[in-house]
């Protein structure tokens, strides 16, 4: 009877200091867990620069730290600040153009649109020669749309947060990971016994697999992007093109971006530019999600797409907008060791 109190009251401490270190820990868990998939992914690069610099542990470390501060976190900063300035700056001017009175022409193709144009091209002049319904669209449209712009700016602004935090974890990580994958590898033998070297092995694939796959896909479609964006003559080329490639990490988010610069393309008046820009966002950038992405992910895990979309959606409701990084990893790796587990069930 002793025995068995004992016992239990040694779960109970056991369970105690668990919750009671989770809750320490679970303001700083999104960026431990972005810091862990950052490691694994660049762990190969970090091996590689480690062996370059005659095993000095810390400026390896910190070579590498550095290095994602300058490719990932200043690029995402630059493009919350740009995307808060600059959605401030088009809705002073729309509410401008409102207080003055004037009249904006719609763009000339507007009116020979086949069926619709005439009557978009007459609502348009409604609207525009009359303050009271100019006012009421206003108020319809261009609020919401500021406060989701905004919001998205803010959603940036902290994932530029975690991830520097992330930055500073991923530091700890890279200098003590031999001792930290050590330790891994006895719990695993303690929890998985002989299949402990599979399941770590199957874990580092998928991990790499799914961040290769997202942020080569994203790279990628920016790059292309950018090319468009240059070849067309739309302004700003660089912060949508950084655009692009931030929303490629959400299912359908590239279209948002090509698709608005070719509407700015017909409404200047620019018509075969515009043309230009949307087969070249269909077939190029939206091509390069549908080829590049399937190519790198399938490598290590044959991760069905609705599975990458809840991943990202859920992580980024969980997480953040690093949960578009954790979101879909976690969820991969799972999916990967529930196959291996029926894989091997089936193999008895």
């Amino acid at each position: 009877m002793e025995k068995r109190f004992e016992y239990f009251a040694q779960l109970a401490v056991m369970f105690i200091l668990v919750a009671g270190c989770f809750l320490v820990l679970r303001p700083f868990l999104a960026a431990m867990m972005l810091a862990a998939v950052a490691c694994v992914s660049s762990w190969p690069l970090y091996l590689w620069l480690l062996r370059r610099m005659n095993g000095r542990q810390n400026i390896a470390a910190f070579t590498m730290t550095l290095s994602l501060v300058l490719v990932v976190i200043l690029p995402l900063a630059l493009a919350a600040y740009s995307l808060a300035d600059n959605v401030t700056a088009f809705y002073d001017w729309i509410k401008q153009v409102v207080d003055s009175k004037s009249i904006i022409e719609p763009p000339a193709w507007l009116g020979t649109m086949p069926i619709v144009g005439e009557s978009l091209d007459g609502y348009w002049h409604f609207i525009a020669s009359s303050r009271e319904e100019m006012l009421a669209l206003a108020k319809r449209l261009l609020e919401p749309a500021r406060n989701f712009l905004l919001a998205g700016g803010f959603l940036l602004g902290q994932g530029v947060m975690q991830m520097s935090l992330a930055a500073f974890v991923c530091f700890f990580f890279y200098r003590d990971g031999v001792a930290l994958m050590r330790f891994l590898n006895m719990a695993m033998d303690r929890v998985a016994g002989s299949y402990a070297a599979n399941v770590l092995g199957i874990i580092n694939n998928t991990v790499r697999g799914v961040m290769y796959g997202l942020l080569g896909t994203g790279l990628a479609q920016g790059i292309v992007a950018t090319i468009g964006f240059a070849i067309a003559g739309v302004p700003a080329v660089l912060l949508l093109g950084v655009a692009t490639f931030l929303f490629s990490l959400i299912p359908v988010g590239p279209p948002l971006i090509w698709g608005a610069a070719a509407i700015w393309l017909f409404y200047q008046g620019n018509t075969g530019w515009g043309i230009f820009m949307l087969l070249w966002g269909f077939f190029l950038i939206s091509g390069v999600d549908n080829v590049v992405k399937p190519l790198l992910i399938s490598r290590s895990s044959n991760m069905p797409f609705m599975l990458i979309l809840f991943g990202v959606m859920g992580g980024v409701l969980t997480f953040g907008f690093v949960g578009v990084f954790i979101g879909p990893t976690l969820l991969a790796v799972g999916f990967s060791l529930i196959q291996e587990w029926a894989a091997r069930d089936s193999r008895r």
